[in-house]
């Protein structure tokens, strides 16, 4: 699973998620993506499977981006622990996803295909997603849908 090779703390405070993205939210590399509708903090796990759902569906052919990288740890106390006593071990990477973000892209392959491995793929993260084609992700923009206060 994806996780950072090393970080400058150990046990950083929780991630803010409001707001929306200005940073990777438009197409760069293939000709359709799953764009974030709503927050949500995805874990490395989610994001494998997510890989794994998509790269099965088009077996193999094509190229799958992931734009996304779970570098912020989550801690949780062990089970049947008493409160107190400081903040739990490191559990698990997470990667802070606000809405109009684009988490994977496909390419390479027909749309037909992509577009079903793309909502395949969208029943494995616990947020609201929308597949963007490559057109429709430059006219949200002069809509003002990307960049709404």
């Amino acid at each position: 699973m994806l996780q950072p090779k090393r970080v400058k703390y150990r046990k950083p405070h929780s991630p803010r998620s409001a707001g929306l993205a200005y940073s990777g939210n438009t197409l760069i590399h293939g000709e359709l993506g799953l764009k974030a509708i709503e927050p949500a903090w995805i874990t490395a796990r989610q994001i494998e499977a997510t890989r794994r759902a998509i790269t099965h569906h088009l077996k193999r052919g094509g190229k799958v981006w992931i734009r996304i990288f779970p570098d912020h740890p989550v801690t949780a106390k062990p089970a049947e622990t008493r409160m107190g006593s400081g903040k739990g071990s490191p559990d698990h990477w997470i990667a802070v996803v606000k809405p109009g973000r684009i988490m994977f892209e496909v390419g390479g392959v027909r749309q037909d295909l992509a577009e079903e491995a793309l909502r395949l793929a969208a029943h494995k993260l616990p947020n609201a997603v929308k597949i963007v084609h490559r057109q429709e992700a430059g006219e949200d923009e002069k809509a003002g849908v990307a960049g709404a206060h």
